[in-house]
């Protein structure tokens, strides 16, 4: 019974572990811009995929290269995501502070084209979306250099978008047609793939009937790094002070000089960069699918809201709690535990499944903000009022 109580919190924290990193840039996103960012669970999905990707070139070089891809695959699924939070806080968000049922609604709608685009991925869209893109946004910033670009924006755009859309389709329709399934085959598909582990990742350390995997110790000090990386970018930085600034006063830090835009983009990368951190750790728990980020952003959600908005000790606290009351309940060790306390037992033994635990801490949560509706650590003084 005690070897199922220490795997249980083990297993428990380390899924709270992957749920930390993930948490960390949606409490940053949320306490600073307070954007409800649902398309936080792909962005975790594409540091999955990247990781398979790089997975899959190292493999080819063999030896040392694929001993030591998790590295790179680290790194990697990083600047991706954190490419794409950019390109989303550019493009879209910006135009919706201050407006948050349209901020869910299209953030929602970015999270289905993720998926959707995932699955559908060939070189003909890739170069389709190339060729848009240099057509589009180049014409624009040529245009952004005449002096009259204020008055000319509308037209400018209502005759660029259509024409780059019609080129870029007529180059895909032409590979397609030329080079048949060569291009057109899907990269991934909507089946799931799967990621190996290095060998040194494999296996664990025994502890009497009790085995420590190493990949779930490597993401529990993947979480430390990434905890103790961003309290010192926030504290100790140049940036972190003016994220810290803008999240307390959003109106005298820009009062002060600080470009709060500028704020905002690095803060929604960085969130999305962690995210994407957080995806190629659950690349070493199991396979790798569209879905993946479905079914940990509510999870995510949850942990930012107990935790209390912006506050990182508190995510920290919320994240493992939320981990390991997750595990224990859906693997049914709460209920063994309860086996001498009989209606305890039954109880929790219905819960004792993935959806039905999700189910139950949900239920928990709910009854804990009853009690706390700002969290386990809710802001205080003038921060709170705003």
């Amino acid at each position: 019974m005690l070897a199922g109580l220490l795997d249980g919190l083990f297993n428990g924290i380390s899924i709270g572990a992957v749920l930390l990193i993930a948490a960390l840039g949606l409490a940053i996103v949320f306490g600073l811009m307070g954007v409800i960012n649902l398309a936080h669970g792909e962005l975790m999905m594409l540091g999955a995929y990247t990781t398979f990707v790089v997975q899959n070139g190292c493999k080819q070089l063999g030896g040392f290269w694929f001993e030591t891809y998790i590295f790179f695959a680290l790194i990697l699924a990083f600047l991706v995501t954190a490419a794409v939070g950019l390109i989303l806080e550019r493009g879209v968000i910006r135009h919706l502070y201050g407006r948050p049922l349209e901020t869910l609604l299209v953030t929602w709608g970015v999270s289905l084209i993720l998926q959707q685009f995932v699955r559908s991925v060939n070189w003909v869209l890739v170069v389709g979306l190339a060729l848009f893109c240099l057509l589009f946004f180049g014409a624009l910033a040529i245009l952004q250099r005449r002096q009259d670009f204020r008055q000319i924006r509308k037209w400018a755009i209502a005759l660029m978008l259509p024409l780059s859309l019609a080129v870029a389709i007529a180059v895909g329709n032409f590979l397609s047609q030329t080079y048949k399934l060569a291009v057109t085959q899907p990269w991934f598909g909507a089946q799931n793939v799967d990621v190996t582990a290095p060998s040194w990742l494999r296996g664990g350390i025994p502890l009497g009937n009790f085995q420590m995997p190493y990949a779930r110790l490597f993401i529990i000090a993947l979480t430390v790094v990434c905890v103790a990386g961003i309290y010192l970018f926030l504290q100790r930085s140049v940036w972190g002070l003016r994220i810290r600034s803008v999240t307390q006063n959003r109106s005298m830090s820009s009062c002060l000089g600080i470009a709060t835009q500028k704020v905002d983009a690095l803060t929604f990368a960085l969130g999305s960069g962690l995210a994407g951190i957080a995806g190629c750790a659950i690349s070493l728990l199991g396979s790798v699918g569209p879905n993946t980020g479905q079914n940990y952003v509510v999870d995510t959600f949850m942990v930012v809201v107990v935790g209390g908005v912006g506050k990182l000790v508190g995510t920290i606290v919320a994240a493992l709690a939320i981990g390991t009351a997750n595990y224990l309940i859906g693997s049914g060790t709460l209920a063994l535990l309860l086996t001498p306390i009989k209606p305890l037992a039954d109880f929790f033994t219905f819960f004792a499944t993935t959806s039905m635990a999700k189910v139950m801490v949900f239920i928990l949560i709910i009854a804990f903000l009853q009690v706390r509706p700002a969290g386990i650590f809710p802001q205080k003084g003038r921060t709170a009022e705003i």
